[in-house]
């Protein structure tokens, strides 16, 4: 009965999401009618629901999530300092004279967009306002003009920072612990939303060149989808285009490479990044206002440059004893930092005086206030699944498939696509993935190639008809003339793309484990995918795993001593001074010894209490 009724749950929880019910209390209701069925007929213990304050406690205090209203900030922005119209106007002009030059202009500015804004809708309809009418205009095919803005505006869900790849590095993070301790791993290693960023940006590009590639072929085969601009209608001389190209290039280019590149480079934290992030838009949106001098704000962002670098040469903190060179760095500091409040404050200023400010910060309070309510839905719900045992219910689903972990991983990219048709990419993010992603975990997959995988195929819920809000977003600022079918057809070869690369990336999971291994270095005691000489695939993953360490070969000999009644005092002892004969014996070590003591019933607490004692009679 238990296993009929949280899978119950689960399916009545997306039938009324696929109804239109609001998400949040679509999550919550379901799990609180369900428990209090759970509970009434015995096989429910309501004591889980008292675990829900804690869960929403440790939602607030999540350092990651800071960095979803901080990004969020930075892409409106962007939005409304009129960068993308520039990049779109410029580049059309560059690429215009080639054949389909206005399409590959829009997958290109659709890329720096994704790694500056991330944010989808924003992306379409700016797009779909500036590039249709002018590819329509130019005899451009409206199903191959209206499918690459739209596949394009979706870059944002995968090329980092994305909010998408925030929000699943948090749920991946808390599912790769869970899956460790499931193994008796009482160490876990973590996961972070900075290795999710390293390794999809590498795909992410690989995407963008794979719509670049279709759509040169499409040009070639059939040149009348896509005429180029003769270079006599074109207004201004090329060397003209270029400067102003560059001139629009620069500035956004340069706040990916500070987000992306502090992150990266291990500078700053994902949430760090963001809030650099948010303070360049803000510059940049005051720049391109341009009321008044434009001092202060390039005085801003080349202070912000000079703490990075400030802060790789000095150690600029303040509450240690500092010798004199780092006092100066310390001064020094605060100077730069006086130089970003003011530039700071003279882009506020500016942004508040033109109305931006306002609807960025609405835009702001309204995404950022969703993604957390439904945060708190979602919370409320796995607590209720979990209860009702359904996370065993899954395991053992997944665990039964035929081909084992490579089975199980198929099975859920499939269900994943299918449920993007017809849900959005933060819903499944919060109702499936905390479901599958131990499992799946637990079988040996890699975090990082997991995470990425899930990424992209959360990517086509945006283009699958009939829900992809990426057709919704260009369908309100189309033109009458390009009927619905039109979108339709045409996001069709980019969805078959998009197929393809999650094909190529499970085929070959270094594309998406090599950067963060590179970058980060590979920690992780569970393994992760990689390809072997003998080109192995996803069929292996099963089939891997990493021989022990040499420190967990000791620590199994030494547990082994105290589990084993026979053992004698002799050889405890043994134990117990070896491992105080290392040079840097750590604290948790001491503290099994001690804890391996207390446990032996044989041993009185006085005796007990002498050998502690004469364990740290040497400081040493």
């Amino acid at each position: 009965m238990q296993e009929i009724l949280d899978i119950t749950m689960f399916l009545v929880a997306i039938a009324f999401l696929m109804a239109g019910f609001p998400v949040a209390f679509t999550l919550a209701g379901t799990a609180l009618v369900f428990g209090l069925i759970g509970f009434a007929i015995g096989v429910f213990d309501l004591s889980f629901l008292g675990l829900f304050p804690q869960r929403l406690f440790g939602t607030m205090t999540n350092e990651v999530l800071i960095a979803v209203p901080l990004f969020v900030f930075m892409g409106v922005m962007l939005e409304k300092s009129k960068v993308a119209e520039e990049l779109l106007d410029n580049m059309g002009k560059l690429f215009g004279t080639l054949r389909d030059g206005l399409g590959i202009s829009v997958a290109v500015v659709g890329a720096l967009l994704a790694a500056s804004t991330g944010i989808v809708g924003a992306t379409v309809v700016t797009m779909g306002l500036l590039s249709l009418p002018t590819m329509l205009r130019r005899g451009y095919d409206p199903a191959l003009a209206t499918g690459t803005i739209a596949a394009a505006g979706t870059l944002g869900q995968i090329i980092p920072p994305s909010i998408v790849l925030v929000l699943l590095g948090d749920v991946i993070s808390s599912a790769f612990q869970n899956s460790q301790l499931a193994q008796g791993i009482f160490s876990p290693e973590t996961v972070s939303v900075g290795d999710l960023f390293a390794g999809a940006l590498l795909p992410g590009l690989g995407l963008v060149g794979m719509y670049v590639l279709y759509q040169i072929g499409v040009a070639w085969l059939r040149p009348e989808s896509s005429p180029a601009i003769p270079r006599e209608e074109l207004e201004t001389d090329a060397r003209t285009i270029l400067v102003a190209t560059l001139n629009s290039l620069v500035p956004p280019i340069a706040l990916i490479v500070a987000v992306l590149g502090s992150i990266l480079t291990g500078v700053a934290t994902p949430t760090e990044a963001a809030a650099v992030g948010a303070i360049g838009a803000t510059l940049l949106a005051g720049q391109r206002l341009k009321k008044g001098g434009g001092l202060p704000i390039y005085v801003g962002a080349l202070s912000i440059a000079g703490l990075f670098i400030f802060n790789e040469i000095f150690d600029l903190r303040l509450n240690r004893e500092r010798p004199l060179i780092d006092d100066i760095g310390v001064t020094l500091a605060f100077v730069l930092s006086a130089g970003v409040v003011w530039g700071l404050a003279v882009s506020l200023w500016r942004t508040f005086g033109a109305e931006v400010l306002r609807p960025v910060m609405r835009s702001t309070t309204q995404i950022t206030s969703m993604v957390f309510v439904i945060l708190a839905g979602a919370a409320l719900f796995s607590l209720v699944f979990r209860g009702l045992g359904g996370d065993e219910t899954v395991q053992n689903l997944l665990t039964d498939m035929p081909g084992g972990a490579a089975g199980a991983m198929i099975i859920v990219m499939i269900v994943m696509f299918i449920l993007g048709f017809f849900l959005d990419f933060i819903e499944i993010t919060f109702v499936v993935v905390p479901i599958v992603a131990p499992v799946l975990l637990t079988m040996g997959l890699d975090p990082v190639w997991l995470g990425v995988m899930m990424a992209m195929n959360l990517q086509t819920s945006f283009l699958t008809p009939p829900f992809g809000f990426a057709l919704f977003y260009l369908r309100g600022v189309a033109p009458p003339s390009v009927r619905t079918m039109h979108i339709y057809k045409g996001i069709i070869p980019f969805v078959i793309i998009q197929v393809i690369a999650l094909s190529l990336l499970a085929t070959f999971p270094r594309i998406a484990t090599w950067l963060p291994e590179v970058v980060y270095g590979d920690g992780t005691s569970i393994s992760r995918p990689v390809e072997s000489d003998t080109d192995d695939t996803l069929g292996d993953l099963d089939q891997r795993r990493d021989a022990p360490t040499d420190e967990e070969r000791e620590d199994a000999e030494f547990n082994k001593l105290f589990d084993d009644d026979e053992s004698s005092e002799s050889d405890r002892q043994d134990a117990i001074d070896k491992l105080f004969d290392d040079e840097e014996p750590s604290e948790s070590d001491r503290q099994d010894a001690i804890d391996k003591l207390f446990e032996d019933e044989r041993q009185s607490d006085d005796e007990a209490q002498k050998e502690i004692d004469d364990l740290f009679e040497d400081d040493d």
